[in-house]
């Protein structure tokens, strides 16, 4: 069974529902960037023992918060060795409007992924863009690139959307089938 880890920032905690909903899809583990943009003790081991990273942060200003860019900084030191060449990459936002600039902060994560040599995993769900879908189908947001959420500014965690939290289900699932694919 390929190993596969969520790393990812939440400020507020609705990333932090994000990142638990894809890793229960891909039956990863969890692995949370702190409040000063750190990893756990382990953390880079963890990582770099992984067949598949899929990488989460909120989207602030249109790109990854600060947090998460402090870790990506850090992780050119796995650059440099190629130390994460071929393992399977995905990535997931989440941001208070519903365009909020998330594909920004996709594409940032995809050219982190491809700096380190690694392949990219895309949602695999059509989006609900018929004048039948509703807030809380799959793919509401309509993203092929990586799995979006939008929760509003004045919500909890626990109001998140259903249909966000199971689309980034689904998109987990994608990716753990994925890497059972490729890790053989």
């Amino acid at each position: 069974m390929a190993k596969i880890v969520v790393v990812f920032h939440s400020g507020y905690g609705h990333t932090l529902r994000l990142a638990q909903a894809v890793a229960e899809g891909a039956d990863a583990t969890l692995l949370a960037i702190d409040a000063e943009g750190n990893l756990p003790e382990g953390g880079w081991d963890t990582l770099n023992a992984a067949d598949a990273i899929i990488m989460g942060s909120p989207t602030y200003m249109g790109s990854v918060s600060w947090q998460f860019k402090k870790f990506a900084d850090a992780s050119s030191k796995a650059w440099f060795t190629q130390a994460w060449k071929d393992k399977l990459f995905a990535g997931f936002t989440n941001s208070a409007t519903m365009n909020g600039d998330k594909l920004s902060t996709l594409h940032y994560l995809f050219t982190l992924a491809m700096q380190h040599s690694g392949l990219w995993v895309g949602t695999g769900q059509m989006p609900s863009n018929s004048k039948a879908a509703q807030r809380n189908d799959i793919n509401f947001v309509g993203s092929f690139s990586g799995a979006m959420a939008q929760s509003p500014s004045d919500a909890s965690p626990a109001e998140m959307p259903q249909g966000d939290l199971d689309t980034a289900r689904l998109f987990g699932t994608r990716v753990a089938a994925a890497a059972a694919r490729w890790v053989k």
